[in-house]
């Protein structure tokens, strides 16, 4: 998606609307739109894409829209709600990095420091990139939400 690329993410999202109003019926696309809605700052379009998705292809799944769920309420501070969406795209995606990092980054923020040190020690079994590239997300305190969530995880500075 050239919205990951730093392109005018409002031009992507008019695509992603176009295609799905001529085609609704169209379970990735509302998955494209909820991640672009998310990377915009739009948490709550961003879920309800999300469950859209969810609703047309309940077996097959297009994308990983339980890590996009929980990640959304992660970015909306509802950390309680995050987690478990994000744990159950864990057992459903167990090789998919980003989900692990999210949840380490929400432990973190909830004080849960053991749990989110462990996520973090399975992350690494999956992948030596323990911290991805934040510059997609368009507003500073979704990334500054993120990255302060893992470099506690990580036990780096500021994680006592």
């Amino acid at each position: 998606m050239l919205a990951n690329f730093g392109e005018n993410i409002g031009a992507m999202v008019g695509l992603v609307d176009r295609a799905l109003a001529l085609t609704p019926s169209f379970a990735r696309g509302w998955f494209i739109s909820g991640v672009l809605h998310l990377w915009a700052g739009q948490h709550g379009l961003a879920i309800d894409h999300a469950k859209v998705m969810l609703r047309l292809s309940p077996l097959e799944r297009s994308g990983t829209p339980f890590s996009l769920i929980g990640e959304t309420h992660f970015y909306k501070h509802e950390f309680a709600e995050a987690a478990p969406q994000l744990l159950l795209s864990i057992h459903n995606n167990p090789g998919f990095p980003h989900s692990f990092q999210v949840l380490a980054a929400c432990y973190a923020q909830m004080c849960r420091l053991e749990e989110a040190r462990a996520i973090v020690a399975r992350l690494q079994e999956i992948t030596p990139q323990i911290l991805p590239s934040v510059a997609h997300l368009r507003r500073p305190e979704d990334r500054e939400l993120f990255l302060s969530g893992m470099r506690i995880a990580a036990g780096g500075p500021g994680s006592n």
